[in-house]
């Protein structure tokens, strides 16, 4: 038992916030423009510079950077978006926010990720069919990237797009390369919620190499507006006139938030390493316990924005779950499959059909995972799960 009392919380994710990031926000909150100002772009390039790509767009949240990515794809009504059911429900409602239907692919039993092989299987029935997706869109589960080449090459088969949902893996690695290099896609979009690697408070980017569908995504996360006189309907009447040349949405990022993402850019690597760290150290101890840890790819680098175990069965799950809330941890489950969910009812979707992502969450629990988390709060979890199994 560890000598950690049960009046010490530790939650499953936690934002890491310096003096730096409080200066950052502080000195943004006393100039002349807290919105709209010089922080956002430079915060945009901070990300682009780290990842290899070549251009970045700051959004409200990652939510609102794939509804602006898909938008920009011209996704719509009559149009398929394939997804993961292993995922929150964001990556799915992106595409219904454009009229667009949703279908989800298997995941794969060791990475938890979009399988490649039910992704070709998929595909060579909905070819027959002619369904085939406009866009798919592979979810980095928990820090670890999605074979991305392997999709690409479905890709060039089947001609669709590829919006990587990358939410969970700023900082994490494919093939000895950034994740968000944009490579094998389109886009790649990232989260800065709170318990992401970093954070903005609420916030989210999408990176392409596409200068032509970045300043797409540039307006419809601003309305669809535009001052640049060569877009204009007709000669503009001055040099105060915009126009709105396409519906959009008022998704733009403010100076306070992305001064706190620049901020905690220049510490991007140590969470990543720390997070690492924990993750190598769960790895150790909890090999001798009755539990599946995450698998990891030789071809990767997985940014570890969770780590989730799998135990016996669902009975054991709600007990572990339940006897490690009692002990002060706060565990999670990541996540309640898409097409379970009662609004994806009305399209048909029900338990049974992605047998795979049903069975990791009826064992899946998160274990608490961020950067100052303590040797000692890390045993103590240990400790609890290995009383809990006994």
């Amino acid at each position: 038992m560890s000598d950690l009392t049960h009046t010490h919380f530790i939650p499953y994710g936690r934002q890491d916030i310096s003096e730096a990031d409080v200066e950052a926000v502080v000195e943004v909150l006393r100039s002349d423009l807290i919105t709209q100002g010089l922080a956002v772009p430079q915060f945009e390039q901070a990300v682009v510079d780290y990842c290899g790509a070549h251009h970045g767009v700051a959004t409200s949240s990652a939510t609102a950077a794939l509804h602006v990515a898909c938008a920009a794809l011209d996704l719509g009504p009559g149009d398929w978006l394939w997804t993961s059911p292993n995922t929150f429900v964001a990556s799915a409602n992106a595409a219904r926010y454009c009229g667009a239907s949703v279908d989800f692919v298997d995941i794969d039993s060791r990475t938890y990720n979009m399988s490649v092989e039910a992704l070709a299987e998929k595909l060579a029935v909905a070819e027959h069919e002619g369904k085939l997706p406009k866009i798919v869109m592979p979810v980095h589960f928990g820090g670890q990237s999605c074979d991305m080449a392997a999709i690409h090459r479905l890709s060039e088969r089947y001609g669709f797009c590829i919006i990587e949902d990358a939410s969970h893996a700023i900082g994490g690695r494919y093939q000895d390369k950034p994740v968000g290099n944009c490579r094998y896609s389109h886009v790649a979009v990232f989260s800065f919620h709170p318990v992401k690697i970093i954070t903005t408070g609420e916030g989210g980017m999408a990176v392409t190499n596409d200068a032509e569908l970045a300043g797409r995504m540039s307006r419809l996360r601003s309305h669809g507006i535009t001052r640049d006189p060569a877009l204009m309907v007709g000669d503009p009447d001055g040099p105060w006139d915009y126009q709105q040349i396409e519906l959009g949405s008022h998704y733009r990022m403010t100076d306070i938030q992305a001064a706190l993402g620049l901020s905690q850019m220049q510490r991007l690597d140590e969470f990543v390493t720390n997070r690492r760290a924990i993750a190598a150290h769960y790895d150790e101890e909890l090999a001798f316990l009755p539990v599946t840890t995450p698998h990891q790819r030789s071809d990767q680098r997985s940014a570890y924005h969770l780590y989730p175990i799998q135990v016996g069965d669902a009975t054991t799950r709600r007990e572990v779950f339940q006897s490690l809330r009692d002990a002060g941890i706060g565990v999670n489950v990541h996540y309640i499959p898409v097409h379970t969910q009662p609004d994806y009812e009305q399209f048909g979707f029900g338990w049974g059909d992605y047998p795979e992502a049903e069975a990791f969450y009826r064992r899946a629990i998160s274990l608490p995972m961020f950067p100052r988390l303590s040797g000692g709060e890390q045993q103590h979890v240990i400790a609890e799960i290995g009383r809990v199994l006994e």
